[in-house]
């Protein structure tokens, strides 16, 4: 029952009370990754798979600029990312706007974290299980090691989540990621701006 209705539910009103709280500073926080963005703008957007797989838009603060090498490509992401960003990053403010998500549903408070839409026909049965629930803004593996993890981890948790989903769960998510972002723990992996790549085998 909790799973299938109360959890959409509750989920609808905490977004909906966080974001109209949250308005005025995440304002203020657009602003300023705004300039520090270098004119490129504050919200990140990107197709990612919620669901069942389906794909939706998910948004982001931006933390980082759109700096390229002289041949077109894009820097590497430790080197785009700007000193605000990395405040951003590491204090999870740029999670924040995905309140928006959760309130029109494509995601939920807790659940899986959503990943690339490259990444779908690289899953395992088990691992596409991931998608047996709305991904969350934060989850089971989030508040286990987050991206400290190894892929293989991650999915484990993922899985273990949507078998045992239930309201105690979630509170204890909860719980820990306020914790952990307290800390800022597991925000990357060591030498890395972000998590590495999936390539079907880590």
């Amino acid at each position: 029952m909790y799973k299938h209705f109360f959890k959409r539910f509750i989920d609808f009103c905490i977004a909906f009370v966080a974001l109209s709280i949250l308005f005025i500073p995440m304002t203020i926080v657009a602003l300023w990754l705004h300039f520090a963005n270098k004119g490129t703008g504050a919200f990140f957007f990107q197709e990612r798979p919620g669901k069942d797989g389906k794909v939706f838009k998910i948004v982001k603060f931006k933390t980082m600029t759109d700096e390229r090498d002289t041949n077109g490509n894009l820097l590497p992401d430790e080197m785009r990312l700007t000193k605000v960003g990395k405040f951003v990053r590491s204090t999870s403010i740029d999670e924040l706007p995905q309140f928006w998500n959760v309130l029109v549903g494509d995601m939920s408070l807790i659940g899986p974290r959503p990943l690339l839409v490259q990444y779908l026909p690289l899953y395992n049965k088990e691992q596409a299980r991931r998608h047996e629930v709305r991904p969350g803004i934060s989850g089971w593996a989030q508040c286990h090691g987050r991206n400290s993890l190894s892929w293989g981890e991650k999915f484990s948790l993922d899985v273990w989540y949507v078998d045992h989903c239930t309201l105690i769960t979630d509170i204890k998510v909860v719980v820990i990621t306020i914790k952990k972002v307290l800390v800022r723990d597991g925000i990357s992996q060591a030498g890395t701006a972000t998590m590495e790549p999936f390539n079907g085998h880590n």
